[in-house]
């Protein structure tokens, strides 16, 4: 399956059919379905399509925000090189990790916060509607939730993938349990910045069905 005469996107049709197969979409939406199948893909663990969960009308609200062309932040770089730029710059949408921004390591240091929730309020403060996609820092969506509480945040989606053993599960309990934001989660300690950007990648993707090229 590795020779040089393989076709990538050959590669990845054959890799979405064998999840198909040990995967139960029944009952799931085609924008569900392409959700489940490419964290499934990007993980190479079926085990996510039990542990993702979503809020009622919440990948509808990601895909509208994103055909509106609604920036994606993210926690980390990771997430943010792991996300289509090509997808994004169709859309009119950017992606942006603010962790590295001047500045924010001075101020943590200082406040004696995380580096991960300043840089959740210069996100918030930059790009107050966008689509946030954290995969790695639990105490940049706890800092989210607070600022949405403030009033200084109305994010259009929030997907909560982050992940460890110190507080991940925990953050993405109190996601879950909002009925006031359109979210996607990760259950547990599980997670990961592939993950983060494997669900905006679906959301993209869907996004631009239909559209040309």
């Amino acid at each position: 399956m590795s020779g040089p005469g393989i076709d990538p996107q050959n590669i990845e049709a054959a890799s979405f059919e064998i999840i198909r197969k040990m995967v139960d979409l029944s009952g799931l939406t085609p924008a569900e379905q392409g959700l489940v199948q490419r964290v499934v893909h990007a993980t190479g663990d079926p085990s996510f399509a039990g542990l993702l969960r979503w809020s009622k009308g919440a990948l509808d609200a990601g895909i509208e925000a994103l055909r509106a062309g609604a920036p994606v932040v993210t926690d980390v770089e990771m997430v943010r090189a792991g996300v289509s730029r090509a997808r994004a710059e169709r859309l009119g949408s950017f992606v942006a990790c603010f962790l590295n921004a001047p500045g924010v390591a001075e101020e943590a240091r200082e406040r004696g916060v995380t580096r991960s929730s300043v840089a959740t309020e210069r996100a918030a403060d930059a790009c107050p509607e966008a689509v946030f996609a954290l995969g790695n820092a639990p105490t940049a969506l706890f800092r989210l939730l607070e600022l949405v509480d403030a009033g200084r945040v109305r994010p259009r989606l929030v997907i909560g993938a982050v992940v460890g053993f110190v507080g991940a599960a925990e953050a993405k309990e109190a996601l879950m349990a909002r009925t006031d934001l359109a979210w996607i989660a990760v259950k547990g300690n599980k997670g990961g910045s592939n993950v983060a950007a494997a669900c905006v990648n679906a959301l993209m993707k869907t996004a631009l069905e239909g559209a040309p090229g």
